[in-house]
């Protein structure tokens, strides 16, 4: 949410009712997630679709939930992303420091690769110099976001899964409440 937003029809039913919040459980709230940020979210689906009913206040908040859940899920996407970004990185360095290396001195090596690709993570002058020196030897971005994309392939096929199963139910929420209003 960056900023003020308003609905084609003004903000009118941004609140759940009082007699209609024993039909809305307490958020579950992950670290690092905002309860004011799930209230700005839950208000703006609430004043767009403005529920008129129970059963539209229940699909409601389900469209919430799930709305959610959506974003939830495109953040922990994109950070899984970045961690195998940084495990890309350690494996071309890994290419490159450890081609020809003694056995003797392999897991002394291996740790000084590690903590590079830490650095590369965590610090902005490491992360230009060890991206200046994986591109002298081939190693562009495309090519480490290719081994990002392969590593965490079945994860991804995961968070893929979830984000549309969250967004089909929650357009199935949706078309139930325009059911219910034709009906009504």
């Amino acid at each position: 949410m960056n900023g003020p937003f308003q609905t084609a029809r003004g903000l009118t039913a941004t609140t759940l009712p009082v007699e209609f919040e024993v039909l809305a459980p307490p958020p579950l709230l992950l670290p690092g997630e905002r309860l004011d940020h799930y209230h700005a979210l839950r208000q703006a689906i609430f004043a767009d679709l403005a529920p008129q009913s129970a059963i539209e206040w229940l699909l409601a908040i389900d469209v919430a939930e799930l709305s959610w859940e959506i974003q939830r899920y495109r953040l922990l996407r994109h950070r899984l992303l970045a961690t195998y970004r940084q495990q890309a990185i350690e494996a071309a360095l890994r290419r490159i420091d450890m081609a020809g290396i003694a056995p003797e001195v392999e897991d002394e090596a291996d740790y000084y690769t590690r903590q590079n690709a830490l650095s590369w993570r965590l610090d902005p002058v490491a992360t230009t110099q060890i991206e200046e020196r994986l591109a002298s030897y081939g190693f562009d971005q495309h090519s480490i976001n290719t081994d990002v994309y392969v590593q965490a392939r079945e994860v991804f096929v995961l968070f893929e899964g979830l984000l549309n199963a969250a967004q089909a139910r929650r357009l199935m929420f949706i078309r139930e409440i325009k059911k219910h209003r034709y009906l009504a």
